[in-house]
């Protein structure tokens, strides 16, 4: 029997689309951090994350992306900039009642694309 992925733990696709809606929702209301998005496809974006965020947490779905470094080129990101953002993806795991263990891993597997993704 094969073991339960974090992916499975978080309900699946349908339940990380509705933590990413969440998630973009707290982003866009936060000021330092908005801009990142002003001239993105929300809708666009919402999908290609949820992929993301399926993929990196070990479900089925294939994340057909530009690598985190090509895709954040040119966005001056600070760390400052990713913890707030993070900070947005934490808030929206505890909406969903995601256990501490879960919202951790999660978050691991965010950070080790921090390299690639902060510029300054």
């Amino acid at each position: 029997m094969s073991e339960e992925t974090l992916y499975d733990r978080l309900g699946g696709e349908p339940a990380i689309g509705a933590v990413v809606d969440e998630f973009y929702d707290r982003v866009l209301a936060d000021e330092s951090v908005a801009h990142h998005f002003d001239d993105v496809d929300m809708s666009e974006q919402r999908s290609h994350q949820t992929k993301f965020i399926s993929a990196v947490t070990g479900g089925p779905i294939q994340y057909g992306g530009d690598d985190m470094r090509t895709a954040h080129e040119g966005l001056s990101i600070t760390d400052e900039e990713f913890d707030a953002i993070a900070g947005h993806l934490d808030d929206a795991l505890c909406e969903f009642d995601v256990g501490d263990a879960d919202r951790e891993a999660v978050l691991e597997a965010i950070d080790g694309f921090r390299a690639e993704i902060v510029e300054v």
